[in-house]
């Protein structure tokens, strides 16, 4: 009885280590997209403009900050200046 729940262990054990190895890999980079205009101040992710950091954008909705947002969502983005752009202004 023993010796056949430690099989059934490291068998199950084996089946998820193939199962990883084989499953595709996504990449976070791979489904965001760079959305200007929709980042609120001081809640952008990169560099731009007069700022050289994640986080330093000095006003809400400045159209050179850009927010990863899932693809395919950044102009359907409507803030109150407008709607998000995949370009920097």
């Amino acid at each position: 009885m023993k010796n056949s729940i430690i099989a059934l262990a490291l068998a199950g054990s084996l089946a998820s280590a193939l199962a990883t190895i084989n499953a595709p890999v996504a990449s976070a980079a791979d489904s965001k997209e760079k959305c200007y205009g929709v980042a609120l101040k001081g809640q952008n992710d990169c560099a731009a403009g007069k700022h050289d950091c994640a986080g330093k954008s000095t006003m809400s909705y400045d159209k050179a900050s850009f927010k990863l947002v899932p693809t395919g969502t950044c102009t359907s983005m409507k803030t109150p200046k407008g709607h998000g752009s995949l370009m920097p202004a």
